[in-house]
């Protein structure tokens, strides 16, 4: 029986949920013209959760084309690359990553290898760009300008049929195993999992990228009453303690169509006086998940 026949065969009798080991794309030499866009999926693995202290220790990067609708074209270049940091390893760290003392010793991220990919990128994509836009900002300015998308939360993964959104979960829904918690294999399974296509729905990636195209709005309820912390925390609001240099206060970050409502619930619901006027900033892919 051949390999092609038992799968067939287990899928038919119901009994069965089979998945397939997830094959890279093959770089090309040249990319396709109709596919006029540059796109790069990144991941980190670091020596902990804080890009004010804790280090990059491998970074992994795809640089692939697209279009102005969202369709994924080629992959154009890969990088994948070990760093030692200036502290041990946590024991942590290394049991979820398999990363090792012993295999960052004496290693550093080729720069200019980097540069060559990501300076003519148009988006960055991350599955948790707000923890991985920092740590990489942190690490070298040539992140700093570039426009940043999440396909954690700017992607709406239930919709499409999917129960959880960590990215080894989305994987295996998708019909495909991977070694995960590696770079570049990550970046590889992330790029799989948004050109899937979806019965009746453009691909991931087309909702990803018209996600990043919208300009966002933070407001901080700076000055709210301490009584009210619990319908603010209720309502998706998050705490800033102001170390971070921004007020002091709850905030919740929205799409900007939905601005005049959420300050009509701060006045009446909130502040409870008409003029009340909140700190807002609005965000575009440039400025979101710097955390």
């Amino acid at each position: 029986m051949s390999e092609e026949a038992m799968v067939r065969h287990l899928s038919e009798t119901g009994r069965y949920r089979l998945l397939k080991r997830l094959e890279p794309r093959r770089v090309v030499a040249v990319a396709r013209p109709e596919y006029p866009l540059r796109g790069i999926i990144l991941d980190t693995e670091t020596t902990g959760l804080n890009a004010r202290k804790d280090e990059i220790i491998e970074i992994g990067v795809i640089a692939f084309t697209y279009d102005h609708r969202g369709n994924i074209g080629d992959v154009a270049g890969v990088y994948g690359g070990l760093r030692q940091p200036t502290v041990a390893i946590p024991a942590e760290i290394t049991r979820l990553t398999g990363i090792t003392d012993e295999m960052v010793a004496g290693q550093s991220i080729d720069l200019a290898a980097l540069h060559a990919l990501i300076d003519p990128a148009d988006l960055i994509i991350a599955h948790n760009a707000a923890f991985d836009r920092p740590f990489c900002e942190a690490f070298s300015p040539m992140f700093a300008a570039k426009a940043w998308a999440c396909s954690n939360s700017e992607v709406d993964w239930s919709s499409r049929g999917f129960e959880g959104t960590k990215l080894g979960y989305l994987v295996n829904q998708a019909g495909y195993f991977h070694d995960g918690h590696r770079a570049v294999d990550d970046c590889f399974a992330l790029l799989e999992v948004l050109s899937r296509d979806t019965v009746g729905r453009l691909p991931a990636f087309a909702e990803l990228y018209e996600s990043s195209q919208r300009t966002r709005v933070r407001i901080y309820a700076e000055g709210s009453p301490f009584d009210m912390k619990d319908h603010l925390k209720a309502r998706g609001y998050r705490w800033s303690d102001g170390s971070d240099g921004r007020p002091k206060s709850w905030w919740v970050e929205i799409g900007e169509e939905a601005l005049e409502d959420e300050l009509r619930y701060l006045r009446s619901e909130i502040y409870r006086y008409g003029d009340a006027d909140p700190p807002r900033k609005h965000l575009t892919a440039h400025d979101r998940f710097r955390g």
